[in-house]
């Protein structure tokens, strides 16, 4: 099996629910989609949850030592603060940065990742990213959840994002 399948999580600052208004839902599916689109990453599973979002993803040769979870977090960050100065000010004051290198901070530090090196495991993190809006009470199945790939690997629907991890092992 190649090395390198990477199971990622960003989590919003103090848990805050960013993700539950759909432009802010639009802005990480588009960065993820342009990771994609420009050959970076294959991404195996996702899902956007109201307060963090899970990745199983594999850098692509070229990108191998650049940051893509770094411009993940970076462009993401910047077009919410964009969308929130536009629509909703009053709730910046909630990601007001103590640091002096930035204004705001959406993202909590040091996004989780780890390695994945067998296809049990990268199994067990596919079921754990469709199961987390079930076990969160936002669907009754993985598959009724439209912020995830449960429905590429449930319902064999089409997904401009997903690879299927067994291309890969």
């Amino acid at each position: 099996m190649q090395s390198g399948i990477e199971f990622f999580t960003a989590t919003c600052l103090n848990w805050q629910p960013l993700l539950k208004e759909e432009r802010h839902q639009q802005i990480v599916l588009e960065s993820l989609q342009f990771h994609v689109r420009e050959s970076r990453i294959w991404i195996y599973a996702y899902v956007i949850m109201p307060n963090h979002v899970h990745v199983l993803w594999r850098k692509q040769d070229e990108w191998i030592d650049k940051s893509v979870q770094q411009q993940f977090l970076k462009f993401t960050a910047q077009q919410i603060k964009f969308n929130l100065i536009k629509h909703f000010p009053q709730d910046l004051k909630k990601y007001r940065s103590t640091q002096s290198d930035r204004m705001y901070h959406f993202w909590e530090r040091r996004p989780y990742k780890a390695t994945m090196f067998t296809r049990e495991i990268i199994e067990q993190k596919i079921d754990y990213i469709h199961n987390n809006p079930v076990e969160a009470g936002l669907c009754e199945l993985p598959e009724q959840y439209r912020l995830s790939s449960a429905m590429y690997y449930y319902c064999n629907q089409a997904d401009n994002l997903v690879t299927h991890y067994m291309e890969h092992i």
